[in-house]
């Protein structure tokens, strides 16, 4: 496409493992075609707005419901708010003028790819989990080109549309990723319970905490708590003593992977992406209420690589969280052993091979 600039809209929202992979694909057309300009279109809501300041992005929201898992009630207001969403799909489409629409998953999704689709601009979706949710099955059909991530997920959509790409990476986090990592003392346990938190992962790390303490191996552990349970977590590792980091949320993920040793976390396509990226082993507890259990599914996949171990929500008890911590801190070589089967899963060639793909659907 030479040095052609080119304007690209993006849509998506709702949670961090939806905006991750759209923001490093926009980046990466920034990069490759500077003047360039990308138009990302979110839900408004509180993380799309965290998530998406400081970026070299116009925004823009429209509003939207699902469907899925609603009351009688719910699903007619979001059925009689569809047309409402298209419309206002359309004038932004009309003013923006995109080459191509990139769908990054979200209720935002749907209006915003049926009306590109009503404009014949150029449409595809990114599909993160191992069992596509409704609203990508349905517009599988209607757009040009699918990326999937996780092996598995094809069986859902029309042979000849899709390809396996992975799932796209942030150029900060791939930048760390390829470099050594760093020198210290002591051993890091990184606590992830997504990009909203997890009531359930917090409440089972300070049990589970507190029975490690005064363990042997000096502990240093990174928890991202979600905006509800920080100060309460904060406050139960200063009465255990623990040298701990606590955050509702942290930005620059790169700088704390690169410092973990073992992550504990749930089970959300992007986050396992960033780890498999940096070769950790992995704690996984799944969101039980997840879509179609798709958590659970995407975790199997790893867990099946030999790069994690899987624990449902439902069993998982402190002393057994405890006990799993405890025997891979203690064993080096099970650590290696899983971060290595982590890094062979890992596609950090996924983001150039979505671009590519983008690019020669705008040139028909």
């Amino acid at each position: 496409m030479g040095n052609k600039e080119i304007r690209l809209m993006v849509s998506g929202g709702g949670t961090g493992g939806h905006l991750f992979p759209g923001i490093a694909v926009a980046e990466a057309f920034l990069d490759k075609y500077p003047g360039s300009r990308v138009l990302f279109v979110g839900t408004g809501r509180q993380t799309d707005a965290r998530v998406l300041a400081n970026r070299k992005f116009e925004t823009a929201a429209i509003s939207s419901q699902g469907l899925k898992g609603k009351s009688l009630g719910q699903r007619i207001t979001a059925l009689l708010q569809l047309p409402v969403s298209i419309l206002a799909a359309m004038r932004l489409l009309r003013r923006f003028r995109p080459q191509l629409v990139l769908g990054v998953g979200g209720y935002v999704t749907g209006p915003v790819l049926v009306a590109a689709k009503m404009l014949s601009i150029a449409t595809c979706i990114h599909e993160q989990n191992s069992v596509p949710g409704m609203a990508n099955r349905k517009l599988g059909r209607l757009v040009d080109r699918i990326f999937l991530s996780i092996p598995g997920s094809e069986g859902y959509f029309s042979a000849g549309k899709w390809v396996m790409t992975g799932n796209p990476l942030r150029r900060e986090l791939l930048a760390a990723s390829a470099r050594q990592r760093p020198n210290k003392e002591g051993l890091t346990l990184l606590v992830l319970g997504g990009s909203l938190g997890a009531h359930r992962v917090n409440t089972l790390l300070m049990g589970a905490m507190e029975l490690l303490r005064g363990a042997a191996t000096p502990l240093q552990v990174i928890h991202q708590t979600g905006r509800d349970d920080e100060q309460m977590v904060a406050a139960s590792y200063r009465e255990l003593g623990v040298n701990a980091e606590v955050a509702a949320f942290f930005t620059d993920m790169a700088a704390l992977y690169s410092r973990a040793d073992l992550v504990v976390s749930r089970a959300g396509a992007t986050t396992l992406a960033e780890i498999t990226a940096f070769g950790l082993p992995m704690i996984l507890i799944p969101y039980p209420f997840a879509a179609d259990d798709h958590q659970r599914r995407n975790g199997e996949y790893l867990v099946r690589g030999g790069a994690a171990l899987l624990f449902s929500q439902q069993e998982l008890t402190e002393q057994k969280l405890a006990e799993e911590i405890s025997a891979l801190l203690a064993d080096k070589q099970r650590r290696q052993q899983m971060g290595e089967a982590a890094r062979r899963l890992a596609r950090p060639d996924a983001t150039e091979a979505i671009v590519e793909q983008c690019e020669k659907l705008m040139v028909g």
